[in-house]
C-alpha cells in the first residue's frame, strides 16, 4: 500500500466536509443528526461506547524508532514497528477519505504557554471531537488561526484491524508514534483512549523538558497554598480535591516545572458511577448542555440519567470542560506544591488514616501506588487483594519509573513539600469486619495536612510500615490515628499488617536498580 506523507495529515484529506474546531452547539448537532447519541433532561449528550467500555492497554503500542528505542521502558511497554504503523496510518487516512463527513479539534495539552503542546485531533464521531473539545485546552480564535499541530490524535472506532495482515492483537489499536509526532486509534469508541494518548505523549516529552508529568488532581488555598491529590480509582482523589474552601486546579493530569504546577488538561472526565447531587455536587451540576456521558442509562421518556444502573459498565463517565465548575483556577496555573497527599483505599484496615512522609518514604510510596482491590469487584476474588500501579499511573508512563520518582524526590527537598500517606480506607479490621475511615475524619486530617497544622507535629512510628503518626489532629480523636488501637485483637492486626508488608516488599523487587536509602523506607 503506498505510504501517505507524514508532513501535513490535512493536506491529505478531502478538504470537503473536514470541518475544523466547530463549536459546542454545531458538534452536539451534528452527533444527534448522525444519531451518536441523545440529550438527557439536563442538556448533556448521552453516548454508549459499545464493546469497549473502557481503555484497551493490551491494544497499545510504541512504535520502536531511533528516538525511543533507547528511551522507552520496554519491560511494561509494547512495541511495534514502522512497517505496521505506516500501514495501519495508509489504511487510516483511506477510511477517513471514505467518511461524508470528518471532524478536527485544534489547541493544546498544557495549561503553561511554556510548556504547552499544540495538537490537533481528527475524529470520525462527532461526540469524539466534541469530548476533545471539551477534555483539552481551547484556543482562543487567534490562537487557533496560527496553531501548527506539533502532536496528532486520529480516532477511528469503525476501522477494524486484522490482526493477521496488520499486527495487532485485536480489532482495536493504539499506535503511537514520537518520530512522526502521531497517534493511530482504531477499533474502539472509549473516548478515554483519545484522552490516555495525549496524557502518554506528554509523559515522554515533558520529562525530557526538566518537568515532572503526573497522574494527580490538584488545588490551591486562598493564600496561594497548593496541594496535589495522587490515588487510584476508588481512594477518593476526586471527592477530596473538590472542596468549597478551595479553587480547583484540575482533576487528572499536571505538570510540575520550574514556575510551579499547571493542568494539562482544559476539562474532567469524571466517573458518575453512584453519582449523587448530595455527595458529589460539583459533579452533578457540571452535567450539562455541553458535556458528554459515556455508557450511562438514560430512562425514557423523561430521558433522566440513572447514575445507579451499571448494566453497560461500573465504568461510567461524564466529561465536560473545566469551566463547568464553578471554584476553578483560570488559567489552570499555580505554584509549587506546599502539601502532596498520596491517597490510599487500605482494605487490609492497617495503614493509619494518615502519616507523614520522608522524602525516601514518599519516592517509596510513590513508585509503590498501593492501593486495594474488594470482594466481588472482579470475578474470583473473594477478599480484599493489594494492586500497585507505579507512579499512580503505570499504563500511561513510557519512560523507566525511576525518572518520575527521582524528579518527584528533587522537587519535594528543592521546595520542601509535606507528603502525607492517607488511608482513606478500612480501620478496625480489614473489609467485612472494620469500617470505612469516617469521611469527616479524612477531611479534617487533610485540611490540617494542607494548612500546615501536622507540619511539626509530634508523631510516633508505626513498627511495621516505619510510618510516622501524628499524635494529635485537628478534628479528629487521638484514637484514631494509630491503626492497632482500633482494632480488637492486637494480634490479629500483626498477622494481617505482615501481610500487607509483605506484598509491599514482593512489589518492591521489581525496582533494583533503587538506593538502599528508597528500598529501607517501606515497610520493614
Amino acid at each position: 500500500m503506498k505510504t501517505v506523507p507524514f508532513s501535513s495529515i490535512l493536506d491529505v484529506l478531502k478538504k470537503e466536509n473536514t470541518h475544523v474546531n466547530l463549536p459546542v452547539p454545531h458538534l452536539v448537532e451534528k452527533a444527534l443528526k448522525k444519531k451518536e447519541g441523545v440529550l438527557t433532561e439536563t442538556g448533556a449528550l448521552a453516548v454508549s461506547t459499545g464493546k469497549y467500555t473502557g481503555r484497551s492497554p493490551n491494544d497499545k503500542f510504541f512504535v520502536k524508532e531511533p528516538e525511543t528505542e533507547a528511551a522507552i521502558d520496554w519491560s511494561i511497554n509494547q512495541a511495534t514497528t514502522k512497517e505496521v504503523f505506516d500501514n495501519l496510518y495508509a489504511k487510516t487516512i483511506e477510511y477517513l477519505n471514505r467518511l461524508d463527513e470528518r471532524f478536527v479539534f485544534k489547541g493544546y495539552a498544557g495549561s503553561d504557554p511554556k510548556h504547552r503542546l499544540p495538537i490537533q485531533v481528527i475524529n470520525e464521531y462527532a461526540w469524539h471531537n466534541l469530548f476533545s473539545r471539551q477534555l483539552f485546552i481551547r484556543p482562543s480564535d487567534e490562537e487557533a488561526a496560527s496553531l501548527v499541530p506539533e502532536f496528532t490524535v486520529i480516532s477511528v472506532p469503525g476501522l477494524m484491524a486484522d490482526p493477521k495482515t496488520d499486527g495487532t492483537h485485536s480489532e482495536a489499536f493504539i499506535l503511537i508514534s514520537f518520530e512522526k509526532r502521531t497517534v493511530l486509534i482504531g477499533g474502539t469508541e472509549y473516548a478515554g483512549e483519545i484522552k490516555k494518548s495525549i496524557f502518554t505523549v506528554m509523559n515522554y516529552l515533558l520529562p525530557k523538558k526538566g518537568v515532572l508529568s503526573m497522574h494527580c488532581s490538584a488545588n490551591v488555598g486562598s493564600e496561594g497554598d497548593v496541594a496535589l491529590f495522587f490515588g487510584l480509582s476508588g481512594t477518593g482523589k476526586t471527592t477530596l480535591s473538590n472542596d468549597p474552601q478551595r479553587k480547583l486546579i484540575g482533576d487528572d493530569e499536571h505538570g510540575w516545572s520550574d514556575n510551579g504546577i499547571f493542568n494539562i488538561e482544559g476539562g474532567c472526565y469524571a466517573k458518575t458511577i453512584h453519582l449523587s447531587a448530595e455527595k458529589e455536587p460539583l459533579i452533578w451540576n457540571a452535567i450539562r448542555f455541553g458535556a458528554v456521558l459515556e455508557n450511562v442509562i438514560v430512562r425514557e421518556p423523561s430521558r433522566v440519567a440513572d447514575y445507579d444502573d451499571n448494566q453497560l459498565t461500573e465504568n461510567t463517565r461524564a466529561a465536560y470542560p473545566i469551566e463547568h465548575i464553578p471554584n476553578i483556577v483560570k488559567p489552570s496555573v499555580a505554584g509549587h506544591p506546599n502539601t502532596i497527599l498520596f491517597l490510599t483505599a487500605d482494605a487490609f484496615g492497617v495503614l493509619p488514616p494518615i502519616s507523614k512522609l520522608s522524602k525516601e518514604q514518599a519516592m517509596y510510596h510513590f513508585l509503590s501506588g498501593y492501593t486495594s482491590k474488594l470482594a466481588g469487584t472482579e470475578r474470583g476474588i473473594t477478599s480484599p487483594q493489594a494492586t500497585f500501579s507505579t507512579c499512580f499511573g503505570a499504563p500511561f508512563l513510557p519512560l523507566e519509573a525511576t525518572v518520575y520518582a527521582n524528579m518527584l524526590g528533587e522537587k519535594i527537598e528543592q521546595h520542601n513539600v509535606d507528603v502525607f500517606l492517607v488511608n482513606t480506607g478500612w480501620t478496625g479490621g480489614a473489609y467485612g469486619e472494620g469500617e470505612r475511615i469516617n469521611l469527616s475524619y479524612t477531611r479534617a486530617m487533610v485540611r490540617a495536612a494542607m494548612e500546615g497544622e501536622l507540619h511539626d507535629i509530634e508523631t510516633v512510628q508505626d513498627p511495621i510500615f516505619g510510618l510516622n503518626i501524628p499524635v494529635h489532629c485537628p478534628g479528629v480523636p487521638d484514637h484514631v490515628l494509630e491503626p492497632k488501637k482500633a482494632w480488637k485483637d492486637p494480634e490479629a492486626y500483626d498477622r494481617k499488617a505482615n501481610e500487607l508488608a509483605a506484598k509491599f516488599k514482593e512489589n518492591f523487587s521489581k525496582f533494583p536498580n533503587v538506593s538502599a536509602a528508597i528500598k529501607n523506607a517501606g515497610p520493614r
